[in-house]
């Protein structure tokens, strides 16, 4: 008979822990903090940034791939024409510094990111070997489901021809075009799409031309997008009628343009080494691409992942079976639902039904609590306090073996206060302006990146985070172990809606995990029982007498007692603790 309780799943002997990265706050030094100020007031990070020290200091938090957001160039409003790039209309870019998912040429660099603007993807190829160097893993952002407005190819190689190059501009949509046209339109740009009178940008005329106008990114099919929609950005066609019940122009050997202009991209950028990619809006291209694609990239490097940035859970199975990916962003899952946790609107027995759901395939969800569109931990809006987070922290890594990820300035508490510009004040740190990150600053330390600049309570975050996701990779039950859920065995011996507990073991290694959500003051003494059934699966025996060691943070040791072919052990729990117990014979 199944237990209901029990995970049990085939993984490889890995544990891989993300560093997100957004490429052009992190190396930024500038506290200038100007709202929509320009690159020269507000200062920008360069990949350069990234040097040894940097990604020592990275590595030894735990890391083992950094997520380098905003490599590819995308729309900005900064000029750049002193060296030959097009000037962007900023009628149709968000923010001063721009949208990284508003890509204006994907067989380039973002110049901001660069010292030597010419020699801007010589930095990059330097960037992934100082990485590789230091013993970590690259990823970057593919965005395949739009572009920039405005985008045109100037770095493409000789035998690519550019996006839209040869489509029919008078049909709505044919299944090779590259996008999807409106046609005896011109596009209009957001009349509420305004930067204040004290930012003098000469392309933001409200004249920007587009005509016949195209679809907007978000599958939006008018000529007037609104400033909520992503009107900055343009769908793209992979053969797909979406306007007539999307019906599908592809099968066997028919294989759209789109489809072969975005392989030809992936394997440019597999070319300079990276180590995967992060596919942003994956559910919004056909599974039917990736199908098709990812083999072919794996050809060229059998090690590369992809991850899906997907928020359907009915289509998880089918963008993992059918589309190959290696893993999905686990957001509408285990993100929801430990934020829901803290901030008091579920239950932690809550979190069973996450796993639950994903029974298969959880070691291929992607863990998180912050990423660059999820408002920060210690914001008003989230938690207010990033110690809140601590116990959904050791869930979120420690639940499964698949990846999990921290995004810059989390590991220290940042809180993502400040009206950057586009995005105001949400709780988020900006992707569309300039900006100094106040937190991520203080543990760079001027490029020493030795945390000299952080308060105390901001070196026991960092502390915690550093003793966590090494945690991971050290121990063979959280890179290999089973699952197994102790909720519903201690139903009346402790509040189950504010305190989890889970065990994770192999047949070398057992440890059993204890997160307290509540904040309350008191600590809590409770009474937790092991059963029956998890004793013989982890092969201890009931007659046995076993210690508990704590070897997270505290570093107590209690006994465990038996009980009706069971076992009872008795904690204290502090508030907003986390415990991690190594059980061993006595």
């Amino acid at each position: 008979m199944n237990d209901p309780n029990l995970l049990k799943e085939q993984v490889s002997d890995h544990k891989i822990i993300v560093y997100q990265v957004f490429t052009r706050l992190f190396g930024n030094k500038n506290t200038t903090n100007k709202r929509y100020g320009s690159i020269d007031e507000n200062g920008v990070g360069k990949m350069k940034d990234f040097d040894e020290t940097a990604l020592k200091a990275i590595k030894k938090i735990g890391f083992t791939h950094i997520w380098f957001t905003g490599i590819i160039e995308h729309a900005t409003m900064n000029n750049h024409t002193k060296f030959g790039i097009p000037l962007d209309d900023a009628d149709v870019v968000k923010g001063i510094a721009g949208s990284p998912y508003a890509i204006k040429d994907y067989y380039d660099v973002n110049p901001d990111l660069a010292l030597d603007v010419p020699n801007r993807m010589k930095e990059f190829e330097e960037l992934v070997s100082r990485t590789h160097q230091n013993g970590m893993k690259v990823i970057i952002d593919f965005v395949p489901n739009h572009v920039a407005r405005g985008y045109k190819s100037d770095a493409k190689p000789a035998h690519i021809k550019d996006l839209g190059e040869d489509d029919d501009k008078i049909k709505p949509f044919a299944p090779h075009n590259n996008f999807y046209y409106l046609p005896n339109t011109k596009f209009v740009v957001p009349k509420e799409y305004q930067l204040p009178d004290v930012v003098k940008i000469s392309t933001k005329n409200g004249v920007y031309e587009e005509s016949p106008a195209k679809a907007t990114g978000n599958d939006v099919f008018t000529h007037a997008p609104s400033v909520n929609d992503w009107f900055e950005t343009i769908k793209l066609n992979y053969g797909v009628d979406i306007q007539q019940g999307r019906k599908k122009y592809f099968d066997g050997d028919n294989i759209p343009d789109t489809w072969l202009k975005m392989k030809e991209i992936l394997l440019f950028w597999a070319d300079k080494k990276v180590d995967g990619f992060r596919c942003d809006m994956a559910e919004m291209v056909p599974v039917e691409f990736w199908n098709w694609v990812i083999p072919q990239v794996k050809q060229t490097n059998p090690a590369i992942i992809f991850i899906a940035e997907i928020y359907n859970p009915n289509e998880y199975k089918n963008y993992i079976d059918t589309g190959k990916f290696d893993y999905l962003y686990d957001k509408v899952g285990l993100y929801d639902t430990l934020k829901a946790v803290i901030q008091h609107r579920a239950s932690a027995t809550d979190i069973k039904k996450n796993w639950k759901q994903t029974e298969g395939y959880n070691y291929r969800m992607l863990r998180f609590l912050e990423n660059h569109d999820e408002q920060r931990i210690g914001s008003k809006d989230f938690a207010g306090e990033p110690r809140k987070a601590m116990p959904a922290m050791v869930v979120s890594a420690l639940l499964n073996s698949g990846p999990v990820m921290i995004y810059f300035g989390q590991e220290v508490g940042e809180n993502g206060s400040g009206v950057e510009g586009f995005g105001g004040e949400d709780g988020r740190t900006t992707i569309f302006d300039y900006w100094g990150v106040p937190a991520h600053q203080k543990m760079m330390n001027g490029g020493k990146f030795d945390g000299g600049g952080l308060s105390e309570p901001e070196k026991e975050i960092l502390y915690f985070h550093t003793t966590l996701l090494n945690f991971c990779t050290q121990n063979e039950a959280i890179r290999l172990g089973s699952l197994y859920d102790l909720q519903s065995a201690n139903t009346a011996n402790y509040e189950i809606h504010k305190v989890y507990a889970f065990l994770r073991f192999t047949e070398n290694q057992q440890l059993l995990i204890i997160v307290n959500f509540d904040p309350n003051p008191q600590s809590k003494n409770i009474r937790l029982q092991i059963p029956p059934n998890a004793l013989a699966l982890m092969g201890l025996s009931p007659s046995e007498k076993y210690k508990f060691k704590e070897v997270f943070l505290n570093g107590n040791t209690v006994i465990g007692e038996n009980a009706n072919n069971g076992m009872t052990v008795n904690f204290k729990l502090s508030p907003l603790g986390s415990y991690i117990y190594s059980i061993e014979k006595q």
